[in-house]
């Protein structure tokens, strides 16, 4: 009778071997004390700004530790399905150790991601609706092809290269009690568990989804991966729909808990990051920001928590869009609908009275078709910047007194 497999994990020791294969390419990524976030908590945190790492994210130390476990196997070549963040890391480790690169990415993969995989020379296949499917067509193909596939977290030697980051930890912080760390497949917060608290068993590590695609607290309770729909969310690089075997295995295992945020909580925690901390996070990578700044889970009441910024990979349009949403919640943006009499100059003296209150027109447009409107009016949406929610309403309130009356439009 043939005796089953072993079991695969990841040891310590396979995290310090990655860590020396990594070494060459990926950068010891910088903690960056937030005083907001040390302010807003009442305690210690750090940011770990693995958004500046190569190729803008932390997938890179997977990628080149799992390419030094592969040696002559990659000879042909490697393949990779992934959002962006994971193919982006395997055309970067392939081209530093000059081998080929397929890399298949979901068609809803943000534009940055697939312009910097062609830029370094890997061959992209746009197509798949998840980042299971790309998966999927990756390891297909790496069959038909003789190439070597690289999944982007359920693979031991992965996990390795990712835990290096835990390591950078445990010498940059030491008074580290605590990591808030993104969930996606699990291969990042599992690899940083399994070094820091191998090490250090008394630091917390706390995992974070986003709820559009939070598969892991179900399949934490059942014991068993649990498949998602797949959903639309601002933090793509963390939309796994399923977790992987040895990963949920592991994050049971090593991670203290999982929680999960809100999609608007996320979008306002990339704010925060750009405002606060001078820093570009995309929403995967925000996450743990948008946990502490919600309560989810709080930083530790003595020693300093860490939250780690897996990655800086967002569309600027994204970015812009985000940006314009927060100025609004925040009254710093202003759009309202009202409607004016069909005359020479009514428009110059509602624009006149707008501009007395000290607000700044960004936009006017005439709205004459599609509403309902006298055969004498025409309707117009104004956006002004203003200075705060205070003068957002001391600016509607001057419009109402002079006879307006003003509709709030995204407000």
């Amino acid at each position: 009778m043939t005796a089953p497999a072993p079991e695969q994990t990841v040891s310590p020791a396979d995290i310090a071997r990655a860590r020396v294969a990594v070494g060459d390419v990926a950068r010891q990524t910088p903690v960056l004390p937030s005083q907001t976030l040390s302010d807003v908590t009442g305690a210690a945190v750090v940011l770990k700004a693995e958004n500046l790492q190569r190729t803008g994210s932390f997938k890179i130390r997977g990628a080149l530790a799992k390419l030094a476990a592969l040696g002559e196997r990659c000879a042909r070549g490697v393949t990779a399905g992934s959002a962006g963040n994971h193919a982006w890391a395997c055309a970067q480790a392939a081209r530093s150790r000059g081998v080929r690169c397929e890399v298949f990415m979901p068609v809803e993969a943000p534009l940055s991601k697939v312009e910097g995989c062609r830029a370094l020379g890997a061959h992209v296949h746009m197509g798949g609706a998840s980042v299971d499917e790309c998966v999927a067509h990756a390891r297909a193909h790496a069959e038909e092809a003789g190439m070597a596939f690289v999944h982007p977290f359920d693979d031991p030697d992965v996990i390795a290269g990712q835990g290096t980051l835990g390591l950078e930890l445990l010498d940059d912080v030491p008074d580290l009690a605590k990591i808030v760390v993104p969930v996606g497949g699990g291969g990042l917060s599992s690899g940083v568990a399994i070094a820091v608290k191998s090490a250090r068993p008394d630091v917390e590590v706390v995992g974070v989804q986003v709820d559009s695609v939070a598969a892991f607290p179900e399949s934490l309770r059942r014991g068993e991966p649990v498949g998602m729909e797949s959903s639309l969310t601002i933090a793509d690089g963390i939309a796994v729909k399923r977790p992987g075997d040895l990963t949920l295995r592991l994050v049971r295992q090593w991670l203290d808990d999982v929680v999960v945020v809100p999609e608007d909580d996320v979008a306002e925690a990339i704010v925060l990051c750009m405002e606060k901390a001078k820093l570009v996070v995309e929403g995967a990578g925000a996450v743990g920001v948008a946990a502490l700044l919600g309560g989810q889970t709080p930083a530790a009441a003595t020693g300093t928590t860490c939250v780690i910024l897996s990655g800086g990979n967002v569309d600027a349009g994204l970015l812009a869009t985000v940006a314009r949403r927060h100025e609004t919640e925040a009254g710093r943006r202003l759009v309202f609908f009202t409607r004016v009499p069909d005359r020479p100059g009514s428009l110059a003296r509602l624009l006149s009275l707008v501009g007395e209150t000290g607000a700044n027109l960004i936009h006017v447009e005439h709205l004459r078709e599609g509403i309902d409107l006298h055969v004498r009016e025409t309707a117009v949406q104004i956006t002004l910047e203003t200075r705060g929610r205070e003068h957002a309403d001391e600016v509607l309130r001057c419009v109402r007194d002079a006879g307006y009356v003003p509709d709030l439009v995204g407000g």
